[in-house]
């Protein structure tokens, strides 16, 4: 269902307006100590803007004396004008993100709440969400957003009808992986689909290799910044077998030229052309809209990364989006401040917002939900995503997110020239160490 205009405040539709001409039309749905209530501002689009917008007006509604005033954004635009606002004390009451580095980068400067005491006193709300998604939203030890929404872990896909084809059965381990990789090929088969030009896509497959080798400490380790954590190693060796799958051909011909903002990297697995494909759950729902009968024939396979014999990661533990998260900003008045709250404990992941993001095909990290997901129609999937969400030992943020902003492009950079094979891995490391290192 579309949201009038005449109810929230749509900024960022045009490309090209200035970051302050933008925070000067949000009138009170601006600065925090703007009155009116609190603010927030989130991402647009369907169906997760009619979530969002859901809930906020379900709060209003039980809330008549504590309003919410909330303003959408395009993704892109989100992520100049949040950073602008916060940095000239401008910030919204409820900030809305991904956690990680750029959660990390506020705590520094002071910008928002430390939520630790208030999520001690309201314990009954951090028990009702999956343990995994905290990760994210802490920083040295301490607690600056509240979890919400859904969990997005990275699945491997594969092609059912293409595996019967060629006569072998889905991997259990990474020497399958490497061993299907010349079957495929000798039937004109891609082995894996990549959007290598998004560079984020090529990251899916570092992330698993780091846990599958060296287990979470490593990826922590990377995270937290420890010096060298990249030169670790089982990081060395992650990022050689990497550059082994890509030597042997395991990814589609040009894979470096391909954008997974098309959606072509889903193409290349629900029409045949490539067997398998690593990528974020979101998948699911992308080939259930374009693939035909694709998901609905029981076509579409799906499983967790496999092990890397002799690795430390447990088969439990995976990477992706643990959730998304809702700050508090440290500029906002007390009156602003009580209404956010009170919004994180009775507004945030209800009974009726978790519902929708089920009929969307997306998993909410509220546990507790399996009669929900049971009556939807992507039942099964639904099952696998909460299995691996509510179950992981380990659920690694993907590094984009989890690193600093300018670590975070460094990295991205330098994985296109690793999957090119125009650097080494211990030139990558070398590169990574200098800009996350402490």
């Amino acid at each position: 269902m579309a949201i009038p205009l005449s109810r929230r405040t749509l900024l960022g539709l045009a490309a090209g307006v200035p970051v302050s001409a933008a925070l000067a039309a949000c009138g009170s749905s601006g600065p925090s100590k703007s009155g009116g209530g609190a603010t927030y501002w989130y991402l647009n689009g369907q169906p997760q803007e009619g979530v969002r917008a859901g809930a906020v007006d379900a709060f209003n509604k039980a809330h008549p004396k504590e309003q919410i005033k909330d303003t959408t954004f395009q993704n892109d635009a989100y992520k100049t004008k949040i950073k602008t606002a916060i940095g000239a004390g401008q910030a919204p009451t409820l900030i809305w993100g991904w956690g990680g580095g750029t959660l990390r980068t506020y705590v520094k400067a002071g910008q928002v709440e430390d939520l630790t005491s208030w999520f001690d006193e309201h314990s009954e709300v951090k028990k009702r969400l999956f343990p995994s998604s905290f990760a994210a939203a802490t920083v040295d030890g301490k607690i600056y957003a509240m979890p919400c929404e859904t969990v997005q872990p990275i699945i491997l896909y594969y092609n059912r009808k293409v595996f019967d084809q060629v006569g072998v059965k889905p991997p259990k381990s990474w020497d399958d992986i490497m061993a299907l990789v010349p079957k495929f090929n000798a039937k004109g088969i891609a082995p894996f689909s990549l959007g290598g030009q998004s560079r984020w896509t090529n990251m899916m497959w570092l992330e698993f290799l780091f846990d599958r080798i060296g287990g979470p400490e490593v990826f922590q380790a990377i995270i937290e910044g420890e010096k060298n954590a990249w030169s670790n190693p089982h990081a060395i060796t992650a990022l050689n077998k990497v550059q082994e799958l890509v030597k042997a051909h395991g990814f589609i011909k040009g894979f470096s030229s391909i954008t997974a903002d098309s959606n072509a990297d889903q193409a290349l697995l629900y029409t045949g052309k490539a067997a398998m494909m690593l990528h974020g759950a979101w998948s699911y729902g992308i080939q259930q809209a374009d693939g035909g009968d694709f998901v609905s024939s029981g076509a579409l396979g799906y499983m967790t990364f496999p092990p890397v014999e002799g690795g430390k990661g447990d088969l439990s533990n995976t990477v992706g989006n643990p959730a998304q998260y809702l700050s508090i900003s440290s500029k906002a008045s007390a009156e602003q401040k009580k209404i956010a709250k009170d919004f994180l404990a009775t507004g945030v992941l209800q009974d009726d917002e978790a519902k929708k993001w089920i009929d969307n095909g997306s998993v909410p990290i509220r546990l507790g939900t399996e009669n929900l997901l049971a009556d939807s129609k992507s039942a099964d999937f639904l099952q696998f995503t909460y299995d691996i969400a509510s179950k992981a030992k380990a659920f690694g943020q993907s590094w984009d997110q989890a690193l600093s902003p300018t670590a975070a492009e460094t990295l991205l950079d330098n994985i296109v020239k690793l999957f090119q094979l125009s650097i080494s891995p211990e030139r990558f490391a070398r590169d990574l160490n200098a800009v996350t290192g402490k």
